[in-house]
């Protein structure tokens, strides 16, 4: 009989049926009508924004664009709003606005001319999208913002609901991070409470001698000590997420949730269906929506979790916007999330997030550029990558390609999750001349 952690191997049994992607709610238990109280969503809901309305987007980058994409093959103007010039969102928008996101003047003279704003980047300030609010409807809710882009008040929201998550100790000073680690043990991952993605701002404590360190370099800032999480160490079998849209009246569509593999704390293959027991694949999906109820979620949201070796599912973050794991919906569903995120935002019907066929998306990077890390910039063979059959190739317009830097992805369609993944794995190989 096939153990746990061997199901959870990077290249499982994708014939393996996963939980279905389903509209959802069904009738609540007791238990989730408690943990649903949170919920904003009104007994009747404002009017929907028809197409030939202005959308607003907070931020520029490359979940920008595909929503702005989205929105306007589906008839709708679409304003960026960023702090630079050259940016992803602003070759798919009818307009760029260029400002601080600490500008309220700013800020709210660009408001005046939009129905409705979104976000696709949570490391804005919050007081960013009041200062929108105060004029236009955000969604989701700036609140939902100011919860999810710091881990330490995530992580208060997750206790505060009852969602499992790893031991964790809030980290303000020195004595508190040594305090920490002999509550929680070693090893253990010290993280900065805000701006921190992609692996960013955080480090691996294996043994005592790396906890001064960690704290050099990550609790000493600018204008005096940061906010830290230390997090007690999850020696898990796989990572997965789920990408779920929320409407005005609270129905929530969710996608099948996804099998992840990173590199380098950066996430690089994504596949579907993630080819796990339907006990974890319910238990995530059925989080990932309490979790957007209890947030009052208007928009697409994401839920990655830990599963553990003896099939628990523990949230490691929320991002209250579209995800780079649900990237390959452009392909694989009858609606993407970014299209889920311009229905739920507007107030109208949400789509069907059905798989059409097993799919796989890799990321492609700046390294694609410099192949063997040669320091030299040759542009990737794109031929001979989309010569792989069921390949499709996105670009995110970004003009310098640097390592690590997300420059597009990579989506293929097959018989098998497996055969997906190997499928974009070459045409990424292909590309970059490896």
């Amino acid at each position: 009989m096939q153990s746990f952690a061997t199901s959870c191997s990077p290249i499982a049994a994708s014939r393996r049926r996963a939980c279905c992607a389903r509209i959802w709610p069904p009738s609540p238990t007791a238990g989730q009508r408690k943990r649903r109280s949170a919920d904003h969503v009104p007994a009747a809901a404002p009017p929907s924004i028809p197409p030939g309305a202005t959308l607003g987007i907070l931020g520029g980058g490359q979940l920008g664009a595909m929503f702005a994409a989205a929105a306007r093959r589906m008839g709708y103007r679409v304003e960026a709003i960023s702090d630079v010039t050259d940016c992803p969102a602003a070759r798919h928008s009818d307009r760029l606005h260029v400002g601080s996101y600490d500008d309220g003047e700013f800020l709210a003279r660009v408001a005046r001319s939009l129905d409705v704003v979104t976000f696709e980047f949570e490391n804005v300030p919050a007081a960013a999208g009041r200062a929108l609010a105060a004029v236009v409807p955000v969604r989701p809710h700036p609140d939902v913002l100011f919860t999810t882009q710091d881990r330490a008040r995530e992580k208060a929201f997750l206790v505060r609901h009852g969602f499992a998550c790893a031991p964790h100790r809030v980290v303000r000073s020195r004595d508190d991070l040594h305090a920490a680690v002999r509550d929680l043990g070693l090893p253990a991952v010290l993280k900065t409470a805000a701006f921190g993605y992609d692996g960013k701002g955080q480090a691996k404590l294996a043994g005592p001698g790396d906890v001064d360190a960690a704290w050099d370099v990550l609790g000493a800032g600018p204008d005096g000590p940061r906010e830290l999480v230390l997090e007690g160490w999850i020696d898990f079998a796989c990572e997965i997420s789920v990408v779920a849209a929320r409407g005005l009246d609270g129905r929530t569509a969710t996608f099948e949730p996804s099998r992840n593999a990173h590199a380098h704390h950066i996430l690089d293959v994504s596949s579907v269906p993630a080819g796990l027991p339907e006990p974890v694949l319910g238990a995530a999906v059925q989080t990932t929506e309490e979790i957007l109820a209890a947030l009052g979620v208007v928009g697409v949201a994401c839920v990655e979790f830990f599963v553990t070796r003896d099939g628990r599912v523990l949230v490691n973050e929320i991002a209250p916007r579209t995800h780079n794991s649900g990237h390959l919906t452009i392909e694989a569903c009858d609606t993407s999330q970014f299209e889920q995120q311009v229905r739920a935002v507007c107030g109208l019907p949400l789509g069907s997030p059905r798989l059409l066929a097993p799919a796989a998306m890799a990321n492609v990077l700046g390294d694609c550029w410099q192949p063997a890390g040669s320091g030299v910039l040759r542009e990737p063979d794109w031929a001979a990558a989309l010569a792989v059959p069921g390949v499709r190739l996105h670009l995110y317009g970004k003009t310098e390609p640097r390592p690590g830097r997300k420059m597009g992805h990579l989506t293929a369609l097959a018989d098998t999750a497996d055969e997906a993944i190997e499928r974009v794995r070459l045409a990424r190989r292909l590309a970059s001349r490896a």
